[in-house]
């Protein structure tokens, strides 16, 4: 299936000379979605996850389906403030500042084999901040799913060491 007829190109958003990919319209298609879905999920077999881990919202999107079709757990990364119990914390850089992430200290097991899910890899801030957070925790980070690679910001280059799967790149 090509999964980018299901992809909606954006021109101008959030601001003036992004072409946004908006995975909205994979998601509003059933097939294309499950599709999606199904090619994470062997994935996730090959490298013998044994939980998935999202970060937010994105991130939620993508990786809680995957769980549910491998009945494995699903534990979010979240921008601080987010989750009610005790949390560890990772920054990481944007265009114009940081952010911090945040996850349950209690989210992953020492030696837990884990794979991370967002719908998009970028520049990789966002998932180098959440391999830090599984890594902290002891987990081993198996492999990095994304619907998406924007290969021309490079964001793998992040990952080196990683196993990278996407279903798409732009």
């Amino acid at each position: 299936m090509d999964l980018k007829k299901y992809i909606t190109i954006v021109e101008d958003w959030p601001k003036p000379g992004i072409q946004f990919k908006d995975i909205t319209s994979l998601m509003d298609d059933g097939t294309a979605y499950k599709y999606a879905t199904d090619q994470i999920v062997e994935y996730a077999k090959t490298v013998h996850a044994e939980i998935i881990v999202g970060p937010e919202a994105r991130g939620f999107i993508i990786g809680c389906p995957v769980a549910y079709a491998l009945e494995l757990g699903f534990a979010p990364v979240r921008k601080a403030g987010k989750l009610p119990r005790e949390v560890i914390s990772a920054e990481y850089g944007l265009e114009y500042g940081t952010d911090v992430l945040t996850m349950h200290k209690d989210a992953i097991k020492k030696g837990q084999r884990v794979l991370i899910t967002d719908d998009l890899l970028a520049t990789g801030g966002t998932i180098g901040a959440t391999i830090k957070l599984v890594e902290q925790l002891g987990g081993i980070v198996v492999g990095c799913a994304f619907l998406i690679e924007l290969t021309y910001l490079d964001g793998r280059k992040h990952l080196n060491g990683y196993d990278v799967a996407t279903l798409m790149k732009y």
